[in-house]
This record gives structure tokens, sequence and C-alpha cells, in this order.
């Protein structure tokens, strides 16, 4: 195994072990057994900063296993596939949209891109399991709640980003 596929793997792990802890950190409890958290600017950071394949299975792995840690088993397959896909999409996209460009640097509009087709997958996943776990009126109350859980995790990712691509060592990962 080589440096650069050595150190995507441990920090994958790190990504994973740091969603968990956002996760489970601030926890704040709403009408549907959801809970509003900061992981999923994890999930986003980790998309972004480790590319498509590798970010997905840190955001989903490390969401799920805060789920699994907090009394939400119930939920973890379904968060385990909602936050791969999320990641997966915002890795994509954050990448395709910042790859003609020379600069390595944080560019807020890929950023803003990749972070509301994340945020829009975790409300629209979680929306849908919900509406076919318990009812229509259930999963419309959480969606105001996910949205707000996605835009403080908007934001907190959108501070740490251009901070993290000034390390080489992460900037090289993608």
């Amino acid at each position: 195994m080589n440096s650069k596929k050595t150190k995507k793997l441990v920090f994958g792990a790190l990504m994973a072990a740091l969603t968990t802890a956002a996760t489970m950190v601030i926890h704040i409890p709403t009408a549907m057994n959801g809970y509003i958290h900061l992981g999923d600017g994890m999930v986003l950071l980790s998309g972004i900063l480790l590319g498509p394949v590798t970010g997905a299975l840190a955001g989903g792995i490390g969401s799920m296993t805060a789920d699994l840690l907090s009394g939400y088993a119930f939920y973890a397959p379904a968060t385990f596939l909602i936050k791969t896909l999320a990641a997966f999409s915002a890795g994509y996209l954050y990448h395709r949209l910042t790859r003609s460009r020379l600069k390595t640097g944080y560019r807020i509009l890929p950023f803003l891109t990749a972070g509301i087709v994340c945020s829009g997958i975790v409300t629209g996943g979680y929306f849908i399991f919900e509406l076919i776990v318990y009812n229509a009126a259930s999963a419309i109350i959480n969606v105001p709640f996910n949205l707000v859980q996605n835009l403080f995790s908007l934001v907190v990712s959108g501070a740490l980003l251009p901070i993290l691509l000034r390390i080489h060592e992460i900037r090289s990962l993608s």
C-alpha cells in the first residue's frame, strides 16, 4: 500500500470518528425520534476532502455509528444509505466543479452547490424513510428540523473547509 492510500485510509477513519463525535456531542431531540446535530457538516467535509468514494464511506459509517451508539439503531441502515449518498454526491460535485481550475484552494460556489445538494439528499432521504415507516404527517414534521440541522452544518463546514485546505496533507488527499 503506497503512502497516499495509507494517508487516505487513516484520514477516512479519522473523518468517520469525527462524524460520529460531531453527531453525538450536540444532540437536540426533535419531534419524531430525530435529533439536530453537526454531524452533517462532517459528512459534507468527508466527501469534499477525501473524494466521493472514501468520503462517502467515512460519512456513512460515522453517521451510522452515531445512531448505533445513541440508541437510534432503527435508523442506522437508513442513515448509512442516506449519508453515504450525500457525501458521495457532495464530493463528486465539488471535485467536478473545481476540476477545471488550477488553484486548489477553497471555492465558495462549488462548496455551496455541494452543500445544498448534500442537504437536499439528507432532508429528502429522511423524509422518504419516515414517510414509509411512519406517515406523511410525521415525515413532514421533521423536514424543518432537518433543514435547520443542515443549515448549521453548512455554516460549520463552510468555516472549517478553508482552514483545512491550507494543510498540505489534507489538500493532497483528494
